[in-house]
């Protein structure tokens, strides 16, 4: 099997290098560009493409790649929002994903962004790289005894429910599929009103597009923290400017954005930002973002790369697909 892999980060080359290492039958060629319809060329004479969570691979692209000989889609990823299922299937394309590569890598991140907002460590690092060592103006709070609200109880949603249980939190978890656990599981607006935190994990449906809008925040406590590690579209970021403005809004640590594509997993420093409404954002002072890194750990990357070799492996023996979204 011959393998596109688009939008190349330099970061998984010796994971993915160490993962084929003993497949001779599966040789993969690295593009740093990212999938899109203009890009969608480079897939040409190539049996399948390996995919992020940026990469476009709508209708369009879809087609392109069948009148390439394109026959499976690899996502080294869980998500799949970005791929159009029904256009997959109406040209016969396999979709196979990581489903879950490291739920603790993210679920860590989850309380990285939580501490460093709370307490304010973020601030205090600059300070006292000044020689600043005035406390005022980073008053936190704890996470014990606080109401940690969770949308979505999967496997990540799951791995930090027991993290907050270390803290001595009180856990909140929304979920239909939830299993009874060391948590109370309850519906969205008990969540969204009794929360002091509220972290989401669930994924990007046309039911969860823009799930915390300005409804969403009217019924929440004043101060709340609000974390998104999952997927940008969650939250609408016109909204939470709003919440933010009235400090209605908390705090806020994102991990996604909405129109990351545009911005994550690349070098802007020497440009201009021409995202507004990403500017705004971070110049609040209490909004703490990181660059889509929650995945981002020695043990995640491994599986991802492990997971996505398996997944090639049984597509190109004709085993049975353990990973198959389509």
């Amino acid at each position: 099997m011959n393998i596109a892999f688009f939008s190349t980060q330099k970061y998984e080359l010796p994971f993915f290098e160490q993962s084929t290492r003993d497949h001779r039958d599966i040789k993969i060629t690295y593009f740093e560009q990212a999938l899109s319809e203009q890009t969608a060329i480079l897939a040409n004479g190539f049996d399948a493409i390996c995919i992020f969570v940026n990469d476009t691979v709508n209708a369009t692209v879809i087609e392109q790649l069948a009148s390439q000989g394109i026959n499976t889609i690899l996502l080294r990823c869980a998500g799949f929002n970005n791929v159009d299922l029904p256009a997959a299937k109406a040209h016969n394309l396999k979709v196979l994903r990581v489903p879950a590569y490291s739920p603790e890598a993210v679920a860590e991140h989850c309380i990285a962004l939580m501490l460093t907002l709370s307490r304010k460590t973020h601030k205090a690092y600059n300070r006292v790289r000044e020689d600043n060592f005035d406390l005022n103006g980073l008053l936190g709070f704890n996470l014990h005894n606080k109401t940690v609200g969770i949308v979505g109880c999967g496997k990540i949603g799951l791995a930090l429910c027991n993290i907050l249980n270390g803290f001595g939190a009180n856990v909140l978890v929304c979920d239909p599929y939830a299993q009874p656990g060391n948590y109370t599981i309850t519906d969205i607006d008990t969540l969204l009103s009794q929360s002091d935190v509220i972290s989401l994990h669930c994924p990007l449906t046309e039911q969860t597009h823009h799930l915390i809008n300005d409804e969403a925040f009217s019924k929440m406590k004043t101060g709340v923290m609000l974390i998104n590690t999952s997927r940008g579209a969650l939250l609408n970021s016109k909204a939470c400017i709003s919440a933010l403005k009235t400090k209605k809004l908390g705090y806020l640590g994102l991990d996604v954005y909405e129109q990351e594509s545009e911005l994550f997993f690349k070098n802007h420093s020497d440009e201009i930002n021409q995202d507004d409404i990403f500017s705004r954002l971070v110049s609040f002072k209490n909004v703490l973002v990181t660059g889509h890194q929650g995945f981002f750990t020695q043990e995640a990357l491994t599986e991802i790369a492990n997971t996505t070799l398996l997944n090639a492996l049984e597509v190109n023996e004709g085993r049975p697909l353990t990973n198959e979204v389509l």
